[in-house]
């Protein structure tokens, strides 16, 4: 039995899962044109592999990994390249991305690809097949997965700790993966504690989904030791700091890795695909979506193409309600919010949430009260109304050099709960992004 099911600090914003908690997911048609950007993940961009004019079909890698922290890409549709330029990203730039222009009548069916069945394969072989399989972490972070399951000799791995929390407001999808695909799940489990070593894996979920802990403990396979723990609610359990604290009790150092304390972290969909991977040998071509909010008509959990435009998926779901107003890729808490609707669904997109114009409604900003709300509310125990006070006056090297801005994750915990409304979170984002235009990795 693992953890004290907690950790110190968080937020409880309200949970708002009502609108697809229980709404099965179903696969959405294909658009007329999807957008692959070659930069996806973090790490290294991939690399193209097509041109203008190219006929390519569903499945068929068209960029190859840029480097070791890197994965392909893959045809989430068949189609012709229209191009390889410039296109919206949901970060708000414009970067290299593959244009195809989805043929119309084509049945869809991924091209077969031949992969040897992966209990006679080493560890090696199956982390090349999983960066071949183009699998980044599908929670939002979109780290590159085999470089996560490739920890260093000296770093001892003794448990898999599987990310079922989704902890953001709205958000379902990994909610209807476990419900819907548990066997894909455990399967995907079994696959990853083979490349790890590891004979211990622990699935956390939070009691909000009471079918789902249900469901995933009734499908745990006789001979795996995988333990189903239902968690305290309270965001960012989903954080693999605050998890790894919740679960295993073991606290990530500053500056560490999960591994650095024995366990690597992997989000439920993430785990899923891995099986899907190795089961079907179709690559990450497609995901599960949460399309939710106020102002969408039809509130979906959606099997979308990777690639399809935002507005593209808000049509499949009866498009906008009349007081529609800001739309997240995300989250609500540290999703970005979308002015192009020619914007992309990526790898590592979990949600497009549509707020309406009360629940979007700009509230007036005041000077800070000196409340400490926010020091109360941060996970990683920052001083948030001091980093605050900094980034107002730019100062971006003294809140990376003194006050520890490379541990801020910018769950958006201070901005919730400030009385001032202070966007302390969006601060600490533009100084961690003007560090990095100067070569500080933050």
């Amino acid at each position: 039995m693992f953890g004290k099911e907690f950790f110190r600090h968080g937020v409880h914003p309200p949970e708002a899962k009502d609108l697809t908690a229980d709404v099965p997911i179903r696969r959405v048609p294909f658009p007329d044109q999807i957008v692959l950007p070659l930069r996806q993940h973090i790490g290294a961009p991939s690399r193209a592999l097509v041109r203008k004019g190219d006929r390519v079909e569903r499945g068929d890698k068209i960029a190859e990994a840029g480097g070791f922290v890197s994965v392909a890409i893959h045809a989430s549709a068949s189609g012709t390249v229209k191009d390889v330029e410039k296109r919206a990203h949901p970060d708000g730039s414009y970067v290299d991305s593959i244009v195809i222009d989805v043929e119309a009548h084509s049945a869809q069916v991924p091209r077969p690809r031949v992969i040897p069945h992966w209990e006679g394969l080493d560890k090696k072989e199956l982390l090349r097949a999983i960066q071949d399989g183009g699998l980044v972490g599908m929670g939002g972070a979109a780290f590159p997965a085999h470089v996560k399951l490739s920890p260093p000799p000296d770093q001892k791995i003794d448990t898999l700790l599987l990310n079922g929390c989704e902890c953001e407001p709205y958000l379902t999808t990994d909610h209807r993966t476990m419900v819907e695909y548990p066997e894909r799940c455990h399967i995907g489990t079994r696959i990853l504690m083979k490349v790890l070593g590891v004979k211990k894996a622990v699935v956390g979920i939070e009691r909000n989904k009471p079918d789902a802990i249900k469901i995933m403990r009734e499908t745990v396979p006789d001979d795996l030791d995988i333990e189903v723990l239902p968690l305290t609610v309270k965001y960012p359990q989903g954080a693999e700091k605050m998890l790894i604290k919740a679960v295993m009790d073991r606290e990530v150092p500053e500056g560490g890795l999960p591994m650095n304390v024995g366990v690597v972290v992997m989000n439920v969909a993430s785990v899923a695909t891995v099986a899907e991977i190795f089961e079907t040998g179709q690559p990450l071509i497609e995901r599960i979506l949460t399309v939710t909010g106020s102002g969408i008509k039809k509130p979906r959990n959606l099997i979308v193409p990777i690639g399809m435009k935002v507005g593209d998926v808000i049509d499949a779901c009866g498009g906008f309600t009349d007081d529609a107003c800001k739309v997240i890729m995300g989250g609500p808490m540290m999703g970005p919010a979308q002015g192009n609707m020619e914007t992309p669904i990526l790898k590592g997109t979990s949600g497009v949430v549509v707020l309406n114009e009360e629940e979007a409604h700009p509230q007036a900003t005041y000077p800070c009260i000196k409340c400490g709300h926010c020091l109360d509310a941060c996970p990683v125990f920052l001083d948030p109304q001091h980093l605050g006070s900094l980034g107002l006056n730019m100062e971006y090297m003294e809140m990376y050099d003194k006050n520890h801005l490379s541990t801020c994750m910018l769950c958006g915990c201070c901005s919730y709960v400030c009385p001032s409304h202070i966007p302390l979170s969006h601060l600490f984002g533009v100084a961690k992004s003007a560090l990095r235009s100067e070569g500080v990795r933050v």
